[in-house]
């Protein structure tokens, strides 16, 4: 064992206030001491240096709990520190320690900052100090730290949780930790893969939306020129239609006026017929309301004729109906009467036959009694016989049943273990044949290599076209840039010259137009400065549209020059005219800056005019004209200047045009010979990219082939290393459930048979049957003869009831003949006295005439006033056509006038739009067929065009710049995949590695253990047998570790169906042949002994000094038993003479022993 345990130092530890060290000597240590002195305080100092974290495993809520919390007498600490200390270390610990022949580990904690380790003095992480003990065979919870919770948590763990001692036995602890890092690197290094992949989508689908995106800029410029034509063509259709529509609704306007005056005169006519029927309608009225009266009291006589003969029919049919049901009740009571008596006559016989009957009950009721008592004591003695047949059967059939489960279960046994044998035989023969044969990984091997040589020499080509698209992408970006800056120049010169060809035309348009009634206004040959004006105008307004000619009605005619002396300039020396105004601008002053025209104005002279430059007029005889009013002929002089400078600036504007485009168009050559050059290298690109991805999948392919060959090939092999010790421990099994099926088939026949037992007991049960129904019968017997003499006794006092009902009847009917009979006296006497019907039915006669001449008389009334009625409703129907047709035409009127106003406002809708599109009144397009269907399909064209542009959503002009920088990213994301695709790689074929490694020495270690555990256990319980098995998987690292112990004078069973004591042995056997496997450097048991009676634990501490001497672990136990402390090499004493404080005395036994012994002769001279 290359390191070993020197030391351990507490300070501020727990109950451990003071610094106290422990030495850790060769041999074993014990550790004595009352209960709650602090004992086990110094193991759990020992696993909280080793790097325990579990709070609740250190007996506390927090960490901070193991820090001394203070007593009545002393302070609490806020340290807390454990030293454990390392010899012959060197070659043993990471760097930088590895040259180091001793190491001192350090865990100190500060309250509420949290623990620190140091090695020699270094601060070195939890998980290196953790990883350093695991490799030593110890830690914080290795199995060398064992309790009494330990045993039983290993007693009734679960098979794959006892795996844990397997892998510190083969010393893969370490092992397995560096395997879960690895795999959690490799889970990480996954997960970004797969980020790296869903960036590169998202990139990508990026990508495609800025291509698309680039296609939209080129068409929306396309659907901005249609939408300009197509609106124009449907506001030209719509000015057309509306100026068609505006003189159809005033001629309809017309049309409507006239209809609305004839409609009237109708109207009128009408009135007057209807007022004349009005007046005749009255006295017809009268007439047949007279008639109708006569008629309604002939007919209201008849009725009550009628009524009369009714009621006298309908009373004497009454009179009949009561005499009929009279006689029908006196026949009824006559019957009753005869009834009653002949059911009180039966009742009387019935009495007198129950009353013999009862006399002879009680006789018949006892001699049934008596048959029922000697059933029941019949049965009573069957049913005794029977019971003691029955339990002498049963229990001869319980030992039967329980030989023939033990036989069936031997014989299931066998069986089994047979076929369990067979088939693991099978097994192993199938997992020799599943072996993978080498030349197939060598083969697959070579495919990889092959395959990665192809993905490096297609990772150089995919970078060498990259450099080539990217420099083919800076031109084409520079080039795109010059064109975009180009174009952009282009179009802004091309609307500058559509601005002022726009407004040049509309001035001309304007100026075209003729000023005044002359053919050569004056205006048109006058040439002013700009800002004159307004000056000009407002002095001459309209004066100046006369002409110059001597036969215009209005014209300026040539006078010579006033020569007078002005005090202010005039325009004359502005204005160029002709002659004819010289005069009139002489006597034009103009008005200074910043004076004022109101005092200037009260020293004109006749035929003088003060102007300003704003257009304000101040004449000598007191006229006054403010600034801002501008006249028509200042606006036309203006708009003839502004039309001279347009055409000017439109030559300069044209050519930086023609200038703008030639540059544009070369600019564009270039840009679409840089963009083809862009595509070749793309082209060249994307076939390295594909031949990149197919090497890549080639490479990962194989290398996945060759990863997941090789692990078949492991675990194959280790399955049929499993087959084989299954199959030689079921050989054994078969053996020993053959000799137990021969020892119980043996006892089977020596029992005897149980058949004569059944058939005595069936018997008895027939005898038991047949008294049981007699006894039944005998008692139904006396049963019935009990109840039919209560009902006998019940019968008779219900029949004297009964005769006096009867009786009581048979009164009651006489009674109701008697009443009946005077009833119908009276009621035939009633029918006689009835009236009859004949001389209502001459009187009936008489109303019937009357009644027919009120109808004929009604009849001609009624027909008089309805055709008068029928006259009259000719007439208003009259009316009110009239009417209707006159309110007809006179809505008509009224939508034909709001018809004439929408057609206007239609009109100057079209116009007012026109304008605001346009800015001016353009020249619209000849029209082929203006009509509204065409103008409906403009509209929809255009509106079609316009919801075209309005879905695309606004037009990113950067998207061939962006396209460019996405690539650049796919680029760099892929280089990072392959990166993260070579380390996933490399991590995979390190986590296999380290699982061969592992089941390469769990395999070799299980085998031994098993050997030393078998051994150690018959050590221990003095013979027995039993033996370690891997189950639940064929893969070691997976398997569970299960236990099978056999103790001296009981069959082989599991860990769990032992006795409390056994499983301490049993556990304790198992941990020892881990020692002897992977001897731990140091292991603390923590009154282990205590379930123990004295031979065992006198075993148990023998083979501890055996341990000690044979692997040199130094034990360290804590007791409490005499005979334990007896064999340690030394005692450590754990006392708390100070309340709350421990502190440690130690007793070498060894050196105290050899004192005694010198001290012996001494003592005997």
């Amino acid at each position: 064992m290359p390191a070993r345990f020197a030391r351990i130092r507490i300070a501020g530890f727990k109950s451990f206030a003071d610094a106290t060290s422990i030495e850790i000597l060769p041999g074993l240590t014990g550790i004595v001491g009352p209960n709650g002195c602090g004992k086990s305080n110094v193991v759990d100092a020992l696993r909280w240096a080793m790097g325990e974290a579990s709070a609740k495993s250190m007996r506390g809520g927090e960490m901070d709990d193991v820090i001394f919390a203070g007593t009545l007498s002393r302070a609490a600490r806020s340290v807390a520190e454990v030293a454990i200390s390392l010899t012959e270390t060197a070659g043993l610990a990471p760097a930088p320690f590895q040259a180091d022949a001793e190491l001192q580990i350090t865990r100190k904690i500060e309250r509420g900052s949290g623990s620190t380790y140091r090695v020699n003095g270094r601060e070195t992480r939890a998980r290196d100090v953790a990883t350093l003990f695991a490799d030593l065979a110890s830690g914080a919870r290795n199995s060398a730290m064992i309790s009494q919770g330990r045993v039983s948590a290993l007693v009734n763990a679960r098979p794959d949780e006892r795996r844990a001692i397997l892998e510190e036995a083969a010393g893969i602890t370490g092992l397995h930790s560096r395997r879960h890092e690895a795999e959690l690197k490799l889970r990480a290094a996954e997960q970004n893969l797969t980020r790296a992949e869903d960036l590169r989508a998202q990139q990508e689908a990026r990508l495609a939306d800025l291509q698309k995106q680039a296609r939209q800029a080129n068409r929306y410029r396309n659907l901005s020129g249609a939408i300009r034509d197509a609106e124009t063509e449907y506001l030209a259709t719509e000015h057309h239609i509306a100026e068609f529509r505006q003189r159809g609704a005033q001629a309809a306007l017309a049309a409507a006026q006239t209809a609305v005056v004839v409609a009237q005169r109708e109207r009128d006519d009408a009135t007057q017929s209807e007022r004349g029927q009005t007046d005749v309608l009255p006295a017809l009225r009268a007439r047949e309301s007279e008639a109708r009266t006569a008629l309604e009291r002939a007919r209201i006589q008849l009725e009550h004729i009628d009524s009369e003969i009714k009621r006298i029919r309908t009373t004497r049919t009454e009179a009949e109906t009561r005499l009929a049901a009279l006689i029908r009740d006196h026949q009824h009571a006559e019957r009753a009467a005869t009834d009653s008596n002949d059911a009180k006559q039966r009742l009387i016989e019935e009495r007198s036959r129950l009353e013999v009957e009862r006399l002879a009950a009680p006789e018949c009721l006892e001699a049934a009694n008596t048959a029922a008592d000697h059933a029941a004591a019949a049965l009573q003695e069957a049913e005794a016989r029977v019971q003691s047949a029955t339990e002498a059967a049963a229990h001869l059939a319980a030992a039967h049943q329980a030989i023939t489960a033990r036989l069936k279960l031997a014989r299931e046994q066998a069986t089994q273990t047979r076929n369990r044998a067979a088939q693991a035989a099978v097994d192993h023969q199938r997992a020799v044949a599943e072996l993978i044969p080498s030349e197939r990984t060598a083969a697959l091997d070579a495919a990889r290599d092959a395959a990665v040589a192809a993905y490096q020499q297609a990772e150089a080509a995919q970078r060498e076209a990259q450099t080539a698209v990217q420099a083919a992408e800076q031109a084409r970006g520079d080039a795109a840039v010059v064109s975009a800056a180009l174009r952009t120049d282009s179009l802004a010169a091309d609307a500058a010259v559509a601005r002022i060809k726009v407004e040049v035309d509309a001035l001309g348009a304007v100026l075209a137009q003729k000023f005044g009634r002359e053919a050569e206004p004056l205006l048109d040959q006058i040439s002013v400065p700009i800002g004159f004006e307004n000056a000009l105008g407002a002095a001459l307004r309209d004066d100046l549209a006369a002409s110059t000619q001597p036969t215009a009605p209005r014209h300026w005619r040539a006078l010579r020059p006033v020569d007078v002396a002005h005090s202010l300039p005039s325009l004359s020396a502005h204005v160029e005219a002709p002659e004819a105004l010289r005069r009139a601008l002489d006597h034009i002053l103009l008005l200074p800056e910043g004076a004022d025209g109101d005092t200037l104005q009260q020293s004109l002279q006749p035929g003088e005019t003060l102007v300003s430059i704003e257009g304000g007029v101040w004449r000598w005889d007191g006229y006054v004209t403010r600034a801002g009013a501008p006249s028509e002929a200042g606006l036309r002089l203006a708009q003839r200047n502004r039309l001279n400078q347009l055409r000017h600036d439109l030559s300069a504007a044209t050519t930086e045009a023609a200038r703008h485009k030639r540059e544009r168009i070369e600019a564009e050559q270039a840009e679409h010979a840089a963009r083809q050059a862009e595509e070749l290298a793309r082209t060249a690109r994307k076939t390295a990219d594909h031949q990149l991805d197919r090497a890549r999948g080639e490479t990962r392919t194989t290398t996945e082939a060759a990863s997941r060959l090789a692990a078949e090939a492991e675990r194959k092999t280790t399955r049929a290393l499993a087959a084989a010790d299954v199959v030689a421990r079921l050989q054994a099994d078969q053996i020993e459930a053959a000799a137990t099926l021969a020892t119980v088939e043996s006892e089977f026949h020596a029992l005897p048979d149980v058949t004569a037992l059944r058939a005595d007991v069936e018997n008895t049960r027939a005898r038991v049957i047949e008294a049981r129904r007699a006894e039944t019968e005998a008692r139904h017997t006396v049963q019935r003869l009990t109840s039919e003499m209560e009902q006998r006794n019940r019968r008779l006092g219900s029949i004297d009831r009964e005769i006096a009902d009867w009786t009581e009847r048979a009164a009651d009917a006489t009674s109701r003949i008697t009443d009946l009979a005077a009833r119908l006296r009276e009621a035939r006497a009633a029918l006689d006295s009835l009236p009859t019907d004949g001389n209502s039915a001459d009187a009936r006669d008489c109303a019937r005439s009357a009644l027919a001449d009120a109808k004929d008389q009604h009849l001609a009334a009624a027909a008089a006033l309805k055709a008068g009625e029928q006259q009259y409703e000719s007439l208003t129907a009259t009316l009110r056509q009239a009417e209707q047709r006159l309110s007809s035409e006179r809505e008509a009127l009224i939508l034909a006038e709001s018809n004439v106003r929408e057609a206007n406002f239609a009109w100057g809708t079209i116009a007012e739009r026109i304008l605001e599109r346009f800015g001016v009144d353009p020249t619209l397009p000849p029209l082929t067929d203006p009509t509204p269907e065409s103008a409906e399909r403009a509209r929809k064209r255009f509106e079609r065009l316009t919801r075209e542009r309005d879905e695309m959503g606004p037009v990113n002009l950067r998207a061939e710049i962006e396209v460019a920088e996405i690539e650049d990213r796919l680029a760099a994301i892929e280089r990072e995949r392959d990166e993260i695709s070579a380390a996933i790689a490399k991590l995979r074929g390190s986590i296999g590695h380290l699982n061969r490694e592992g089941r390469e020495r769990l395999s070799t270690v299980f085998t031994e253990i098993d050997r030393h555990f078998q051994a150690l256990f018959t050590r221990m319980f003095g013979g027995g047998r039993a033996h370690l098995a891997l189950t639940g998987s064929d893969d070691p690292l997976e398997a569970g570790l299960e236990i099978f112990a056999e103790p001296p004078g009981k069959k082989l069973a599991t860990l769990s169906l032992l006795s409390g004591g056994e499983q301490a042995l049993t556990a304790l056997s198992l941990i020892f042949a881990v020692f002897r496997c992977n001897p731990a450097p140091i292991s603390v048991l923590d009154e282990v002994d205590a379930p123990l009676d004295d031979a065992n634990v006198d075993r148990f501490c023998t083979l501890l000094e055996d341990m000690a001497r044979e692997t040199g672990t130094r034990f360290l136990v804590v007791t409490h038993h005499h005979l334990t402390m007896a064999r340690m090499d030394r005692l450590y004493g754990v006392t708390m003479q100070e309340r709350g404080i421990s502190r440690v005395l130690s007793v070498d036994l060894g050196t105290a022993t050899a004192l005694v012994d010198q001290s012996v002769p001494i003592a005997a001279e």
